[in-house]
């Protein structure tokens, strides 16, 4: 396997790394995101871990820290990153830093999109939370890989309300929203709960990407 590390936003303030893991055969393409959101942590510590991961085939572009100041101050970002996105072709990023990253992801085109990101409460018990979410563009197959990762991570979650959903949304401006409209990407958003400890919030991302590069053939079931 090789990796590659590069930066968005190179002699700026805005810099942050990320890593092109090529597999040894050919493959889909895989961009995962996280720290679009500087307080949403576990994405972050999460991502980071996953340079560890084993490449089989195709391309893992793996960026784990999107918004390097706001993580630094532990915010969400001022402005809000993840409503800087062009809403439909055409369109133009309002934000340079989300400019550097979707000039990242038109030229990898991505066949899926991951981005990592909490909220809070449960939407087990409250469908108006999104903690323990996967949310999907509704795009079909989108839909149907999620439904098998949710099914596949339940069954290690012993407690009830801990448990991940799936809803389907549209979110204009997001990286979501503009990865599936613009690149026709699959593309999803992977939300844990704050009220969880961080420890089991990072195991959750961690554990819920791996399913997914599975499902899409990136790695071994093994890994």
């Amino acid at each position: 396997m090789e990796v590659i590390q590069s930066e968005l936003g190179a002699d700026t303030s805005l810099k942050t790394p990320f890593y092109v893991l090529h597999g040894a055969q050919k493959g889909l393409v895989c961009m995962v995101t996280a720290g679009i959101h500087g307080k949403e942590i576990a994405g972050i510590l999460a991502a980071q871990r996953l340079l560890q991961v084993k490449i089989e085939k195709g391309t893992l572009i793996l960026v784990p820290t999107v918004n390097q100041i706001a993580y630094r101050n532990r915010i969400r970002g001022n402005p809000d990153l993840n409503r800087t996105f062009p809403r439909k072709a055409g369109d133009k990023c309002r934000h340079r830093l989300a400019a550097e990253l979707f000039r990242v992801s038109k030229k990898y085109r991505p066949s899926w999109c991951l981005d990592l990101h909490e909220a809070t409460g449960f939407s087990r018990l409250n469908k108006g939370k999104l903690g323990q979410s996967i949310i999907c563009y509704p795009n079909s197959q989108t839909i149907h890989i999620s439904q098998e990762v949710v099914k596949r991570i339940n069954r290690r979650i012993d407690t009830p309300h801990e448990r991940f959903t799936i809803s389907r949304h549209i979110l204009p401006g997001s990286f979501r929203t503009a990865a599936a409209r613009i690149l026709q990407s699959h593309s999803v958003t992977v939300e844990t709960s704050m009220s969880l400890a961080l420890s089991s919030r990072i195991l959750y991302q961690e554990e819920i990407v791996k399913l997914f590069l599975q499902q899409i053939g990136l790695i071994n079931e093994t890994e």
